[in-house]
């Protein structure tokens, strides 16, 4: 979810977009990705879609890959006529495409490939550098996530 978050309030500042609705849709593409496990903030909001995506593909393989994202593309464009949330959706998963691949298992980047995408320098789920990392994501949320709120202040 911060990913998602840091990504809407990047947008914000880089768009005339409105910023909560960016911040909004940054924290829905950063949940999305994730609809393959369960046990997520949007998997346990979605149980039945959850396990039949998982079943289907596991985790960290479709739903994390380039395929899925340009899928999504399509069927915002489509049916969103809203461009900063189409814009903010995607940005909020490609954040968490970013974050996963900081990770030992990575991604499925280029699913139905079977390669795996992570960086050289990788943390454990759960682990201190992830802690670390989110205590940035925090601090960043904080430090520029203002601008969202005085907008309506």
């Amino acid at each position: 979810m911060a990913g998602g978050l840091v990504a809407g309030i990047t947008l914000s500042y880089m768009t005339n977009f409105d910023p909560a609705t960016l911040t909004a849709a940054g924290v829905v593409g950063g949940l999305l990705p994730d609809i393959c496990h369960s046990g997520s903030k949007i998997g346990r909001k979605f149980p039945i879609l959850s396990r039949t995506v998982n079943l289907m593909f596991g985790h960290r393989t479709f739903t994390h890959s380039l395929l899925f994202l340009l899928i999504m593309a399509v069927v915002l464009i489509k049916f969103v006529s809203n461009e900063e949330i189409t814009v903010s959706i995607l940005a909020g998963m490609v954040s968490h495409f970013i974050l996963d691949a900081a990770t030992k298992n990575g991604i499925k980047l280029f699913y139905p490939f079977k390669m795996t995408v992570r960086f050289p320098v990788t943390t454990t789920t759960g682990g201190m550098v992830e802690y670390i990392v989110l205590t940035f994501l925090v601090l960043f949320i904080v430090c520029f996530g203002q601008s969202v709120i005085a907008t309506y202040l």
